[in-house]
């Protein structure tokens, strides 16, 4: 068969389906005809919707008390510079210094400092971010500040509960996240040796 032929056979049959839906009658109060329905309508409840049989009437029930979600680690401290002080002596960082784990965790942590940090502390972490030079009261340094003398489960308390005026980031970064945050800000603490300007 030619281009041609095959081009009128298809334009033929174009023209003769538009034409069968133009002239069809479609009675707008009868639902259309439905092909596996049981797709479309579960059996199952929603998670947000009522159930006649679990208290509240809820589907989505809240978790049994005591139990961990799934990658979780429970933490047992409260909000409070006490507490910091016993994060900081309890909390170990689970990439120690000079291993692969550690250089590819300051990696990810400098991704997360970018995305959730870099606005209030700056991108050197000298609290000249953006939202300082707004009016927001700026953070301290984290080159010279107190947080050069922190442990890390001391700076891990503050990124899951807040400190002052920063807020908690526990909901934004999972631990192992926090972890590499805490890792890239050490390297922003590492002194840096200045280089010699070659003389004339």
């Amino acid at each position: 068969m030619t281009h041609s032929r095959l081009n009128l056979v298809l334009t033929t049959l174009l023209v003769a389906v538009l034409a069968a839906a133009a002239f069809s009658r479609t009675d707008r109060a009868r639902p259309n005809d439905e092909f596996l329905p049981d797709m479309k309508y579960s059996l199952a409840y929603a998670a947000f919707e009522a159930h006649p049989q679990l208290p509240n009437q809820r589907t989505m029930q809240p978790p049994v008390a005591g139990t961990i979600a799934r990658g979780e680690t429970p933490l047992h401290y409260a909000a409070t510079p006490e507490d910091a002080l016993r994060a900081g002596a309890e909390l170990a960082n689970p990439c120690a210094p000079g291993t692969p784990e550690r250089t590819a965790s300051q990696e990810r942590g400098r991704q997360q400092y970018q995305h959730f940090c870099t606005a209030c502390h700056g991108p050197q972490g000298l609290g000249d971010g953006p939202v300082s030079k707004r009016g927001f009261p700026p953070p301290p340094s984290l080159q010279t500040g107190k947080s050069v003398g922190m442990l890390d489960g001391q700076l891990f308390h503050i990124l899951t509960y807040g400190q002052n005026t920063m807020p908690s980031f526990a909901a934004q970064l999972d631990v192992q996240r926090r972890w590499d945050l805490i890792n890239f800000v050490r390297t922003l603490q590492q002194p840096v040796t200045a280089t010699p300007v070659p003389g004339p």
